[in-house]
């Protein structure tokens, strides 16, 4: 589990990023544009990745564009949302997910513990053509989260590592709108049946759904491949339900956001 400790939020340096390239993307008939790092291993290898690994056990993971974000667009991309929902993209990194909820019309704010990564969401939401004013850029630290809630929290392939599940169920109750839902898309991984155990423990009732995208060819994977991974719908349980005079403002009222 992370430390409780309050550090300043990371930006991951230009020289660690290097050579950036822009990747098409096709979820379903539509096409989006992403620009990312050309060489994830060059990031992860710099000397500044490393002291932020010593000070805080942090990884910019958010460098590569991950199959449970394709996922996750894909699952956004095929719904239709109530028009003036608040939502919240948790750790954001290159901002897939929110793009496509932005291409639907809602108010997007990306969040990120790494700056960096939420000027990369920024670009890449200006590249797709979403207007400026439709979307926030929101860094914070997950075990900091800010007082505020939103009727849409999306989250692709956090809880890679079994320290993040209790901060990550943490945000959802702190921050999600006692009707709203959360959806969380996971590869599968490990920390999977401990985030089914803390998720009923915090009183969330969720279902899950099996799904699969598409995932290029690259260096290390020589043909493209499909991936599967679980779609998870969060909501509170009708008995544990935050109190109405304990929810903060919305993201459409809340002061003082944060751009970069």
């Amino acid at each position: 589990m992370f430390e409780s400790v309050d550090l300043p939020l990371p930006a991951t340096p230009d020289d660690a990023i290097g050579e950036v390239f822009t990747e098409p993307v096709r979820i379903d008939q539509h096409l989006f544009w992403i620009r990312r790092p050309a060489d994830p291993d060059r990031v992860l290898d710099h000397p500044a990745t490393h002291a932020a690994f010593a000070r805080d056990e942090y990884m910019p993971y958010w460098c590569d564009l991950w199959p449970a974000a394709r996922i996750l667009a894909k699952v956004l991309m095929r719904e239709e949302w109530p028009q003036g929902w608040t939502v919240l993209e948790l750790g954001c990194g290159l901002g897939l997910p929110g793009i496509a909820a932005l291409t639907k019309g809602l108010h997007v704010t990306f969040s990120d513990y790494d700056r960096t990564a939420l000027r990369f969401a920024a670009e890449n939401a200006l590249l797709n053509g979403c207007a400026a004013s439709s979307f926030e850029l929101l860094p914070f630290d997950w075990r900091h989260p800010p007082n505020r809630r939103f009727d849409l929290i999306l989250a692709s392939d956090l809880i890679y590592e079994e320290r993040n599940v209790p901060v990550v169920v943490d945000v959802l109750k702190q921050m999600l709108d006692p009707k709203g839902v959360c959806l969380l898309t996971d590869q599968d991984r490990k920390p999977a049946g401990m985030l089914r155990t803390a998720l009923m423990a915090a009183g969330f009732m969720f279902t899950t759904e099996m799904l699969r995208a598409g995932q290029p060819a690259s260096p290390g994977q020589p043909a493209p491949m499909r991936v599967k991974g679980t779609l998870y719908r969060i909501r509170f349980s009708e008995t544990c339900q935050p109190a109405r005079d304990a929810i903060p403002q919305t993201a459409a009222s809340a002061p003082n956001i944060n751009r970069i």
